[in-house]
C-alpha cells in the first residue's frame, strides 16, 4: 500500500510538473526571442532622424557609428541610388531580402550567418525607401531561456520529491496501523491471547482496531468460560469416582483387582490434572508447556506395561519395538501418555478378545514414528475415523457411543511438532495407526524430497520381515 501510494503521487505530479513546466518554458523562449528583436527595432529607429535630413554617405557613416550597434559592427543601412544601392555599415543580408523589404514596406526577420537580420524599411526625404539592418546575434534570441529552463526543471523535480515524501509519510501512517493489526492477529492466532492493537492511523484502521480488541477480549472469555466449564464437569466426575474407589478397595487380592485399583488411581490423576489446567489463567500451547519434553521409549514402555496386564486377560499377543534406546521427543509426558492411552484403548474397545497388537516405534533422525497396529477388521473409512466428534462402527473412531475425540487428541499431538497422523493397513491385517513426531517443529518429508518415502518402505520391509518370523516361530 505504501508504495502504491508513492508511485500514484509520483505519476500526478511528475504530470502536473509536466503540463505547467514545458508551456511555460515555450512561452519563456518567445518572451526572450520578443525582447532582442524589440531592441534590434529601437536601434533601427535611432538612425531614422539622420536618414529623414540626409542622404549623404559621410554624414551617415558618422551617423551610423555613432551609435552602440554600429560601433559593433551590427548596424548598416542600405539606400537607393542612382549608381546602385549605397549600403552603409557591415551587411549581412541580401539584397534579395532587402529588395523585398524596400518593395513591400515592412519590417521583416530573416536568418543570416551567426543569427538574425532586422530589416526595417524607413522613408527619406527623397520619397525613396531605405533599409536599415540590425544583426541580433543567436546568443541574444535565446539570453537567460537555459537558466530559467533550469530553474523550471530543478522547481519540477523539488515538487515531485516533495510529494513523494509526503506520499511516502502518509502511506507510513497507514500502513504501520495494518502491520500492527496484521501481527496482532497472527500473535493471536499463536495462541498470545494478550495481544491488543492501539486504535491508531485513519479512520476505517481505528474501527478494524476497535473491532480487533473487541473480538479478542470475547475469545479470552470464551476460553475462560470453556474453562470453567472443564473444571466443574471434571470436578463433579469425583463424587462417582469416589463410590468406585471404595468398591475398588473392596475387591480384595488378584491381578484383577490390583489393575482396577490402579485405573481408578490413574483416572482420578487425570481428572486432577484437567481441573488444574482448566482453572490456569494461562492458555496452554497445543504440545504442553514450552520446553517440555520426554523421553519416548520410556513413556511407551511404561504405558504398554500397563497395558499388557489387561492384554494377558484377554489372551491378546503383545509386541514391542524400538524402545531399546532414549529417544526424546518435544512433547510433555502427559500429552503422549493420553494419545498411546486413547490408541491403546481403542484397540481393547473396538477389536475382539484375542486380537492382537503391536507398537513399534522407528527414529529417522530428524523425526519419530509410532506405529500402533492390530489383527481386528480394520477402517473402512479412515477419513471419517479422524474427523473431531464423529462417532461410527469402525475399530479405530469408535463404536455407536463413542465421542470420536480419541484419534483427535492423537492428531493435535502429532501436529503441534509439525508431523501429522495416519491410519492405513497394518501387516497384521487390521489397523495401523501412525504417528509421525517431528523433532524439530517441521515434518521432515518438507525439507528432504522422497525422505517420507523412503522411511515408510523401511517401516514396511521391517514389519514383515517381523510377521514372517513369527509365523515361523508359531508353526
Amino acid at each position: 500500500m505504501r508504495w502504491a501510494l508513492v508511485k500514484v503521487c509520483l505519476a500526478v505530479t511528475a504530470m502536473v510538473v509536466i503540463a505547467f513546466a514545458v508551456p511555460l518554458g515555450l512561452v519563456i523562449r518567445e518572451m526572450a526571442s520578443d525582447r532582442a528583436f524589440s531592441d534590434a527595432e529601437r536601434q533601427a529607429a535611432m538612425i531614422a532622424p539622420t536618414l529623414s535630413i540626409t542622404t549623404d554617405r559621410e554624414e551617415l557613416t558618422r551617423a551610423v557609428l555613432s551609435t552602440e550597434p554600429g560601433d559593433r559592427g551590427r548596424l548598416a543601412v542600405h539606400v537607393p541610388a542612382e549608381g546602385g544601392p549605397l549600403d552603409i555599415g557591415t551587411r549581412r543580408a541580401t539584397p534579395k531580402d532587402v529588395a523585398t523589404v524596400r518593395k513591400a514596406g515592412r519590417a521583416s526577420i530573416t536568418e543570416v550567418a551567426g543569427g538574425f537580420a532586422l530589416l526595417q524599411p524607413t522613408a527619406l526625404g527623397t520619397g525613396d525607401i531605405a533599409v536599415v539592418e540590425v544583426f541580433v546575434p543567436e546568443g541574444e534570441v535565446s539570453h537567460g531561456v537555459a537558466t530559467a529552463w533550469l530553474t523550471l526543471a530543478g522547481v519540477g523535480v523539488a515538487l515531485i520529491v516533495g510529494s513523494v515524501a509526503v506520499a511516502d509519510r502518509l502511506g507510513i501512517r497507514m500502513v504501520q496501523p495494518a502491520q500492527r493489526l496484521a501481527g496482532a492477529a497472527q500473535d493471536l492466532g499463536e495462541g498470545r491471547l494478550g495481544t491488543r492493537v492501539p486504535e491508531e492511523g485513519p479512520t476505517e484502521l481505528r474501527s478494524a482496531a476497535v473491532a480487533f480488541n473487541s473480538m479478542a477480549d470475547q475469545v479470552v472469555q470464551l476460553l475462560a468460560n470453556e474453562r470453567e466449564l472443564a473444571a466443574d464437569l471434571s470436578h463433579r466426575l469425583r463424587t462417582p469416582l469416589t463410590v468406585l474407589r471404595l468398591n475398588a478397595a473392596s475387591l480384595g487380592e488378584g491381578p484383577a483387582a490390583e489393575q482396577t485399583r490402579a485405573a481408578v488411581l490413574q483416572l482420578e490423576h487425570e481428572v486432577d490434572t484437567i481441573i488444574r489446567t482448566a482453572r490456569e489463567q494461562r492458555p496452554q500451547s497445543p504440545g504442553g508447556q514450552a520446553g517440555a519434553g520426554c523421553d519416548a521409549s520410556e513413556v511407551i514402555r511404561e504405558r504398554m506395561g500397563f497395558w499388557s496386564a489387561l492384554a494377558e486377560d484377554e489372551g491378546r499377543e503383545v509386541r514391542l519395538a524400538g524402545v531399546d534406546r532414549t529417544v526424546r521427543i518435544p512433547v510433555a509426558r502427559p500429552e503422549l501418555a493420553a494419545a498411546l492411552d486413547a490408541l491403546l484403548g481403542n484397540v481393547f474397545r473396538h477389536t475382539p478378545e484375542g486380537t492382537a497388537f503391536a507398537v513399534d516405534v522407528h527414529h529417522s533422525g530428524d523425526a519419530v514414528i509410532v506405529l500402533v497396529s492390530d489383527a481386528g477388521p480394520g477402517i473402512s473409512d479412515p477419513k471419517a475415523a479422524l474427523a473431531r466428534g464423529a462417532s461410527g462402527r469402525d475399530p479405530a473412531s469408535g463404536s455407536v457411543g463413542s465421542t470420536g475425540l480419541g484419534l483427535d487428541i492423537v492428531r493435535r499431538v502429532a501436529e503441534s511438532t509439525g508431523g501429522d497422523l495416519r491410519i492405513g493397513r497394518s501387516v497384521l491385517g487390521g489397523t495401523e495407526v501412525r504417528i509421525w513426531i517431528g523433532l524439530y517443529g517441521s515434518r521432515p518429508e518438507l525439507g528432504r524430497r522422497g525422505h517420507g518415502r523412503r522411511v515408510g518402505r523401511r517401516i514396511g520391509w521391517q514389519r514383515r520381515r517381523d510377521s514372517r518370523a513369527a509365523s515361523r516361530a508359531q508353526h
